[in-house]
């Protein structure tokens, strides 16, 4: 019987390799890029208005023009830079009817992120890490003082809600969340440091918490629904109708 590797048809292990393009870094480059401008955006280090100038972003990140270039187009389609006069680019305006669309979400999301916290909380499943975290979140924003720096205030606020969603026990909530946080801390930073909001704040995150350590999955729930719903919440209401007023 014959061999067929050795048949006139098995030729293709006999050919050389075809010429394949080199890897390069640039993906990587451009989502390095990407996140220090998202960043950059979400703090106001780049306020909302600021022009685009792709030579003095690429000098000051020490990169080239094109990963900036690329990086400027996802954050583009992220909503957070768009066209400006011919061929140019700006930060995107915060948008407070867009906000209002994201906090209705975000309510039925945190009520959730509770609930689930809390059921696993009363099953035993809510490890004691994941609740010592969810305190010590409310601990350092309750620290917080007038003088505390607002991209901090917005950090630490982020923070809380990151660990209350890593809470719930299902990760899609977190990884929803997740492209919206830049929309969310950048309006955060533009009103923080007017509101003297803080103190209401951190007790609502302190009651959610309270809720979630009982296991009252019912009162958790209702606890973060209160405290992000947009129409109808304490602080958000305010926090959003001050924006709308100066935009």
């Amino acid at each position: 019987m014959s061999n067929p590797a050795a048949s006139p048809d098995s030729t293709a292990t006999d050919r050389p390799l075809a010429p394949l393009e080199p890897l390069t870094s640039t993906p990587v480059l451009i989502d390095q890029v990407y996140s220090r401008l998202r960043d950059a955006i979400a703090d106001l280090t780049l306020p909302p208005g600021e022009r685009i100038r792709q030579a003095e972003l690429a000098d000051s990140l020490g990169v080239s023009r094109q990963p900036v270039s690329h990086a400027l187009q996802l954050l583009k389609r992220d909503g957070l830079v768009c066209d400006s006069g011919r061929q140019g680019l700006e930060v995107a305006p915060i948008d407070a009817d867009h906000l209002r669309q994201l906090y209705q979400v975000r309510t039925a999301l945190d009520g959730l992120a509770a609930r689930l916290a809390a059921t696993r909380m009363a099953q035993g499943t809510l490890s004691e890490p994941e609740l010592r975290r969810l305190q010590e979140a409310v601990a350092t924003g309750m620290a917080m003082t007038r003088g505390t720096p607002v991209a901090r205030q917005v950090r630490i606020e982020v923070a809380f809600h990151t660990a209350l969603h890593d809470a719930s026990g299902n990760p899609l909530i977190a990884q929803t969340v997740a492209p919206q946080w830049p929309h969310i801390m950048r309006a955060m930073a533009a009103t923080l440091g007017a509101m003297p909001m803080q103190e209401v704040v951190w007790h609502e995150h302190g009651e959610i918490v309270a809720r979630i350590a009982a296991g009252d999955a019912d009162g958790a729930e209702a606890a973060a629904r209160e405290h992000t719903e947009a129409d109808g919440g304490n602080a958000r209401r305010e926090w959003l109708a001050r924006l709308a007023a100066s935009h």
